[in-house]
This record gives C-alpha cells, sequence and structure tokens, in this order.
C-alpha cells in the first residue's frame, strides 16, 4: 500500500466506474498506467511500472489473502 501523507491522498481521486469482473479491472488498471507513462517511455519508466506492481501484488497479499487464509486454516485445520 502507498503509505502517503493524508492530504495526498484526499487529493488523489478514485477512479469512479462500476467494475464487475476481473478483465474490467484488468482494463481500468491498464488505462491507468498507459496515463502514467510519458509519451515516449523508457526502460527506467516500465520498470519503475513493474516494480509498483510487484509491490502491490506483495502487499495486497499480506494484508488481504494471508490473513484470509490464517483465518481458514484455523476453521478447518492446518494441511500438515
Amino acid at each position: 500500500m502507498p503509505y502517503i501523507p493524508k492530504k495526498r491522498r484526499k487529493e488523489i481521486k478514485r477512479p469512479v466506474c462500476d467494475i464487475h469482473n476481473a478483465g474490467e479491472l484488468n482494463n481500468v488498471l491498464t488505462l491507468m498506467i498507459l496515463d502514467y507513462l510519458p509519451a515516449e517511455p523508457r526502460y527506467q519508466d516500465y520498470n519503475e511500472v513493474m516494480g509498483v506492481l510487484t509491490c502491490m501484488q506483495l502487499e495486497f497479499y499480506r494484508r488481504l489473502i494471508a490473513p484470509y487464509e490464517n483465518k481458514k486454516r484455523k476453521e478447518h485445520g492446518d494441511v500438515f
């Protein structure tokens, strides 16, 4: 998660759209990335985006998926 100052968070608006499936989510995120990239991207620009996507994935897993999996493990028992 980007832990940026609260004042800046208020300035950055969440896109207004009604996303119904993974394909639409992918499309919205791709368009946001394309808007972020300069007119003539360099390797560094692509590398930055890949780094952000990797960190997003890891933080999403750490904050949302791991706690969910821990809860289910306690409910249903460990595999080991």
